[in-house]
């Protein structure tokens, strides 16, 4: 079969407008990228009225696997499915990082005949986002050194100064370095260091801002650092929010795309689940779910991350409340997990399926139990399933009160998810009542103690004294109704991504904490976890090319 980006060139799309116009927007609301893409204007989105009967459906996953589990390809298989059956529907994804795009992945836009187009530009600077909050975010580094070289009127400690700079790649060489090196005239030496675009702050603000003067309040309430009186210094103190939120006015505008099969589609915004808070923005999704009956959502990586903080940080800022969840798996990343190795995940192993079951149950347990979605697994089939390891895998889904559906997206767009879809739709039909892990009235402590033993499964939390003392001056400083973001690896339920399955009774160990209070959360560093990655020994950059003067080997 044809690779991913050979798919996407060789499919005929319609024009950007058409699609618009398909949604009842007006061409005098789009600012046109292009023939094939399109950000819609705040204003028009903004006029729309509330549609009480849509419906927000939750696409997450068991812990991620290096087989990959399909979780975007089954965003888009899913929307398709929907329309298929008769359904108004959009998807709302998130704009993949230059990171993965030429570190370990390689295109992030779905796959086979389920995807977003146009795939190479939004696998690349698509409408030039990101490089918006990397440039806010360094423009606000610039001028804090800046004015500390000119006298530091503010009193800023350069010992305390926590914010940094940021670059969309993967540049281990960068996570900590020494900046004002060479005399007086480049200011004063302090450390510093940058992390990846998508975990800066700014990109948290962006995906939860709800208008242009919400941005720019939450910018102006970022802090910096500290005076050498421990006092905080906040990006308004600088005068730096009014700058940058002009930096970020026409980013903040969702992006419209499609699918190959024409259905619509929000790109917009990108944070890593793993280091973030792993969702697209919530301007695209309210404004999907004016325009649409069903919107079908993504959080990143497994539902212990990404769906976990999609309930606890971004539903509770913007008031969205998921009707739907499904959580996507494969047979083959259920028998990794159960201990089979990455040479024969394509052989039939029955035990090793029985016991990577166990991964799947937990995530089952947290969405459905713990966060009070309805959920469904869409299983996304590999020509390699036998039909024992199917059979297998429905009856243990019957055994935890879980319905499977196979889906074939991949390979039939959306004819192979009307399964999925109509499933999706008997869901979200039913009454449903999303619950928190945890209240905004407990302590830091506490919030990460209930995230850590009631949805990884851990017997405690540690923490040095360091870290301990810090949550505590953070609640004495009023940000103790803040919910917590656990960063953490994306590939365990602990902190080990060598722990397959559902391990239990380990410990999460928190060893850095970062306020986004912009943002408005607390960050929890946990384990090895870098919010700067590095580049694998063979990067996806390697393969990435121009022949005849096409983009060949995005995937």
């Amino acid at each position: 079969m044809p690779s991913d980006i050979e798919i996407a060139q060789a499919t005929p799309t319609a024009p950007i407008a058409d699609v618009a116009a398909g949604l009842g927007i007006p061409t005098a609301a789009l600012e046109p990228y292009g023939w094939s893409k399109a950000k819609v204007s705040l204003d028009y989105l903004a006029s729309l009225p509330e549609n009480p009967s849509a419906r927000l459906v939750l696409v997450t996953a068991i812990s991620p696997t290096p087989p990959g589990e399909g979780k975007t390809t089954t965003s888009v298989g899913l929307a398709d499915g929907l329309r298929a059956i008769g359904v108004r529907a959009m998807v709302c994804l998130r704009e993949p990082s230059l990171g993965p795009v030429f570190g370990l992945k390689g295109g992030a836009a779905g796959g086979g005949k389920a995807q977003v187009v146009p795939m190479e530009d939004i696998n690349l600077h698509f409408t030039g986002d990101f490089s918006a909050i990397g440039l806010a975010n360094n423009l606000l580094a610039a001028l804090i050194d800046n004015h500390v070289h000119h006298g530091n009127a503010l009193g800023i400690d350069v010992r305390r100064i926590a914010w940094k700079r940021v670059v969309d790649l993967n540049d281990r060489a960068l996570r900590e370095i020494t900046v004002g090196l060479g005399g007086p005239g480049n200011g004063y030496p302090r450390q510093d260091g940058f992390d990846i675009v998508v975990a800066s702050e700014i990109m948290a603000i962006f995906c939860l801002a709800d208008s242009l003067d919400d941005l720019r309040d939450r910018l102006g309430r970022i802090v910096i650092g500290y005076t050498r009186d421990r006092l905080p210094v906040r990006a308004r103190d600088l005068d730096a929010d009014g700058a940058m939120t002009v930096l970020l006015r026409d980013a903040l505008a969702p992006n419209l795309v499609q699918t190959l099969e024409g259905t619509p589609a929000f790109v917009h915004g990108g944070p890593f689940a793993n280091i973030a808070h792993g969702s697209n923005s919530v301007l695209a999704t309210r404004s999907a779910m004016r325009l649409a009956d069903y919107v079908v959502t993504e959080a990143g990586f497994g539902a212990d991350l990404g769906a976990e903080k999609f309930v606890d940080i971004t539903c509770r800022s913007s008031g969205l409340r998921p009707s739907a969840s499904v959580i996507v798996a494969t047979v083959r990343a259920l028998k990794f997990h159960g201990g089979q190795t990455l040479d024969r995940l394509t052989e039939e192993d029955l035990g090793a399926l029985r016991r990577g079951i166990d991964n799947l149950a937990r995530h089952v347990g947290n969405v459905r139990d713990l966060f009070g979605i309805p959920c469904v697994v869409g299983l996304n089939r590999f020509d390699t399933d036998t039909p024992a390891e199917l059979e297998l895998l429905t009856r243990c889904g019957s055994e935890i009160g879980v319905d499977v559906v196979l889906a074939t997206h991949w390979a039939d767009g959306g004819a192979g998810a009307v399964d999925l879809a109509r499933a999706v739709v008997r869901l979200a039909d039913q009454p449903s009542a999303m619950s928190f892990v945890y209240p905004d009235d407990a302590p830091l402590w506490d919030k990460a103690t209930a995230v850590a033993t009631r949805v990884y499964g851990a017997s405690e939390v540690t923490a040095d004294a360091k870290v301990r003392a810090r949550l505590v001056e953070l609640e004495e400083e009023g940000y103790g109704h803040f919910p917590v973001c656990i960063a953490k690896t994306q590939y365990s339920f602990s902190t080990n991504p060598a722990l397959r399955g559902a391990p239990s009774g380990h410990a999460l160990n928190i060893r850095e904490v970062r306020l986004a209070a912009g943002a408005g959360f607390v960050v929890l560093v946990c384990g090895d976890v870098m919010t700067m990655p590095g580049l694998p020994a063979h990067p996806a950059s390697e393969r990435i090319t121009l022949v005849d003067g096409r983009v060949v080997g995005l995937f």
